[in-house]
Order: C-alpha cells, then structure tokens, then sequence
C-alpha cells in the first residue's frame, strides 16, 4: 500500500472510532475540532455568528488550516493523555506547492520539520512527562511556495496513546462547534422537602481575570428558563433573561400565538424580543457593565396566574448601584407551577474561547415560599453536558470552597471533577436570608 493512501485509511478508521482507545493503534486529531489559531489580527465574525478573531495569513475550518499564509499565524491543538511515554507525531495534508520549514512545539519541547511538497510528513518525536492534557503549537518559519500546509489533522502513536487519550474525533452531531465551545457544568440545587418556592436568591461572583468573551454564569436557573450575565463582546456585557415555550421547537416563528411566551412587564433600558436556536420563548436583557470581582445578586419569582400562565420575574441588583433593577416579567402559557429544577450553570458560547479558562463562584442561595418562608440552599449536584458525557473534552470541575460553590471550565487544566456527585456549602454562622423590600421592587 501507498504511504499517502495508509495515512488515508489511518486517518478514516481514527475519524469513525471514540476518542479513546486500549490499543497501540495510530489515532488522528482532526484539527477541525481541537486546534485554536494564534492570531495576530482582528476581530470578525465566524460562521457560527458571534465575535471571532481571525487574521488574513490563515485561519481554522471544519477541514483544518486553510490559507495559511503568514508566519505570525500559529496554531495549537490539544488532546489528552492517560499515560506518559513517547509520542510519534506525523501531520496530514494534501499535497502543496513548495516545501517549508515549521516549528512544532510539544509540551514547551521545539523541533524544527521540513514538509512538503508530499502529502504528509512524520513530524518526530517527543517524550510526554506526564499524563493529562498536551499542547502542541505549530509556528510556520519558512516557505518556497505561496502557502504553508492546510493541515487537516495530526497522526499520533506511541506508547504515550497506548491508554485512553481524549479528542474530539469527528464532527458528527457537529461536535467540532461543540467541541471547540468547550464543555459546559451545573449545579443543580437539592430543594427542602415540602417546599414549594415562589423566590429563588443568589449571589454570583465572577473572579477578576476569568471575565472571558463568550462566557454565560448563569445564576437563577429553572425548568423553565434562566437568567444570569453574560460576556458578549470586549464592550458589551448583558443581564440576560430567558423564559422558553412549552412549544418545542429552536425556531421562534414557528411557535403558535397560543403557545407564545408574552411580556408582561420590562425595566427600564431592558431589550426584548424573542431567541431560538437551543429551544426557543422570550429574552430580555439589559446591557450593562458588570465588573469581574464584584458580587451580584440575582432574584426570581413564580407566580400561577389566571388562564394557564405562570409569570416569571426578574430583578438584579448592582451594588455599584444600590438598588433592585427589574429585568422583566413575562408570562408563560399552559403552566401553572412554582419553581422546580433550581440550577445555576457557566459555559462558554463562542467556539473561538473554548481554549480559555473560566470559573464563577456562587453563594447564599436561599429559597422563599409562598407564605413568606425563607430556606438556605446549602446542598448541590454537579453534573455536565453531552460534550463532558461523551470524554470529548474533560476540563470541567465545580465543587465547593467554603460557604460557595464554584463552576470550572475551559482552558484545558487536568484536575477535573467526576460529575454526579454531591456536595454541601459551609453555612456562616448568622447566614440571614435575603433582606429584600418586596413592597418596593420595581
């Protein structure tokens, strides 16, 4: 068999198998889905429509490097070893015009390859110290044709692959975007029996440095809808509000008006509409400049209403403020409920951060019952998303410290939590529920 038609088979059997694997097999790292561009330029918008930075030298797509044209452009894969050892590192791509010299970067060790004009080229090889995730950067030095290769993905062997090793194999179930969004983390709050909560508190704490765009730290979840900040652009920043409709669809236009979910009531410099894509309702946002290191708070009513509707209702408090904001109230057809399925979340929404850190603290969740009851939440579930479920990427943690829980995730650290597990906040000695002038919210 040819060498370029080996690599080829070599490259579809990876492509279809999990992103682990018990043998000595040869695996490939689709770029596609596990590689992040070191870019030097501006910012524009991706396919997927959000704020992504790109640069005219070369870039990502679902195939891997195109247009790589400039030497100031680099790019860095990860994947995830469970064992330590050699790694042999070849790259595919197809043929190109003129040879090259490129900088390959495993784990900080450098070593300079000349590829091209082949199809591929055995890259080296390096020693893994340790188990966990692995960076590898390419850095182009020189060329004799136009461009530097469009790499599709990376071949890897050795003794260091020999155990599980993590990736995102495919882009099946578009897992690439997934993929590359990063895996997301929850908390699901573990409710006082016999309680039927008409108010959920929290506070939210976002660290100074993990501010990062794309980033969502959800607070108040509920089983119908949520409401947290987001980090939308380097100038905008959004209290975003959401309540889905019981009609299930991604597309909004698609909802009957019976099944529409209606504003009651907005604050003031509030923007509603309606969203799609992960299911479909009402949003409401305000845009406003939260700081990272300050702490906000977040509170939530459910209140049954007449004809089949819930109204759901939203306040923030800014202390930079001092004062309750409304964000708005909408009212959700065919449900008469409380709150149920409490939760707060964090994930990264841009597949361009997925390779950057994030963590939120979250404290003081206290719930409220309908007669004026108030009850600390002090025990939660973390748990993960498909993403998490399926090893493609195994940088998530939560937990707690002290009186707070925390959400990780992103950036690709190795000190991961196993999901489904419980844990329990330290409750302050004189821990008071919320003092809250409910006659005068606005």
């Amino acid at each position: 068999m040819k060498k370029m038609q080996f690599f080829l088979l070599l490259f579809s059997l990876a492509s279809l198998s999990p992103c682990f694997a018990y043998s000595a097999d040869t695996l490939a790292v689709p770029l596609g889905g596990n590689a992040w561009g070191n870019y030097e330029g501006k910012s524009a918008t991706s396919d997927e429509g959000v704020a992504t930075p790109t640069h005219p030298g070369g870039h990502l797509s679902k195939t891997g490097i195109v247009d790589w044209t400039d030497p100031a452009t680099s790019f860095t894969i990860w994947f995830r070893t469970s064992l330590a050892g050699s790694l042999h590192l070849g790259l595919l791509f197809p043929p190109s015009v003129g040879t090259c010299s490129l900088a390959i970067t495993v784990d900080g060790i450098m070593q300079k390859v000349q590829v091209g004009p082949g199809p591929d080229a055995t890259a080296g090889t390096w020693t893994l110290k340790d188990t966990g995730y692995h960076s590898i950067l390419l850095k182009g030095l020189s060329k004799t044709g136009p461009d530097f290769p469009a790499i599709s993905s990376l071949v890897l062997s050795g003794p260091a692959t020999f155990g599980p090793t993590t990736f995102v194999p495919n882009d099946k179930g578009d897992f690439f975007y997934w993929g590359r969004r990063g895996p997301s983390v929850h908390l699901n709050y573990q409710l006082p029996d016999n309680v039927q909560p008409e108010w959920f508190y929290n506070e939210l704490t976002v660290a100074v440095g993990q501010d990062l765009q794309g980033s969502y730290f959800m607070a108040d979840g509920f089983q119908q809808g949520y409401f947290g900040m987001q980090v939308n652009s380097p100038t905008s920043r959004h209290i975003l509000f959401s309540v889905w409709s019981p009609f299930e669809t991604d597309d909004p236009k698609a909802i009957p008006d019976s099944q529409k979910v209606l504003l009651v009531k907005k604050g003031a410099d509030v923007h509603t509409g309606s969203f799609g894509n992960e299911g479909a309702g009402g949003q409401s946002y305000l845009d406003y400049p939260w700081k990272a290191g300050t702490t906000y708070r977040f509170l939530l009513k459910a209140l049954p209403a007449a004809h089949n509707y819930t109204t759901f209702t939203a306040w923030f408090f800014a202390p930079e403020d001092n004062r309750w904001r409304l964000i708005a109230s909408w009212n959700r057809p065919a449900t008469q409920t409380r709150l149920t399925q409490l939760h707060s979340f964090l994930e990264n929404f841009d597949p361009a951060y997925g390779n950057r850190q994030r963590s939120v603290e979250l404290g003081r969740q206290w719930v409220g019952d309908p007669a004026g009851r108030w009850f600390p939440l002090t025990r939660a579930r973390f748990t993960v998303d498909n993403t998490a479920k399926k090893r493609y990427r195994l940088d998530y943690a939560g937990g707690t410290r002290g009186h707070r829980f925390y959400l990780r995730n992103g950036g690709f650290f190795t000190d991961n939590t196993a999901p489904d597990q419980w844990f329990q906040r330290d409750q302050p000695s004189g821990e008071k529920p919320p003092a809250i002038d409910f006659a005068h919210l606005p």
